[in-house]
């Protein structure tokens, strides 16, 4: 999967959690969707996305051999 796709993917995710739990556990769960709303418009205009400098930097790292 594309990076731009896991981006996507995240983002969609999370708006639809932040709405449920807004619904049905407390509505300041509503700003949370917000937040990821301005984020993606930010990113539309600027080109600059937190998610994806993550992504890419876990992508680059070495596979980390398991501590037995």
């Amino acid at each position: 999967m594309s990076i731009e796709n896991q981006v996507r993917a995240f983002a969609g995710t999370f708006v639809l959690a932040s709405l449920a739990l807004g619904w049905w556990v407390h509505p300041g769960f509503f700003l949370f969707t917000a937040f990821v709303g301005a984020n993606l418009l930010q990113s539309a205009f600027t080109g600059l996305c937190p998610l994806e400098r993550i992504l890419r930097r876990i992508e680059r790292r070495p596979a980390q051999p398991s501590a037995r």
